[in-house]
C-alpha cells in the first residue's frame, strides 16, 4: 500500500514532544542510532532534538522521504512509523 508524505508528516505531528529513537542507515549493514525529543515539525523537514550525553550536537533534521524510501527508521515510545 503507497503511502504518501501528507500522512506520514500527519503521524509525525501527532508525536511532536515525545522521546524518539531514530536509526539511520549510512552505508552497507551500517546503522547509526540518535536519541532525542521530536520537537518540530515543517513542511519537508522534521527535527530532533538530541540527548546532550551522545551528541557532538543539538539537533537534527530528517526528510519525509527518508521515512518513506526506508533510509530511516523512527521508533516512539510505544509506537512504530515506518
Amino acid at each position: 500500500m503507497p503511502v504518501k508524505l501528507s500522512v506520514i508528516k500527519h503521524k509525525m505531528d501527532d508525536h511532536i514532544g515525545q522521546h524518539v529513537l531514530v536509526t539511520s542507515q549510512i552505508g552497507r549493514r551500517k546503522t547509526t542510532k540518535r536519541e532525542g525529543i521530536l520537537s518540530e515539525t515543517f513542511p519537508a523537514i522534521f527535527v530532533v532534538e538530541l540527548d546532550q550525553g551522545e551528541a557532538h550536537f543539538e539537533r537534527v533534521s530528517y526528510s519525509y522521504t527518508d521515512i518513506l524510501t526506508k533510509n530511516i527508521k523512527v521508533d516512539f515510545e510505544s509506537e512504530q512509523v515506518n
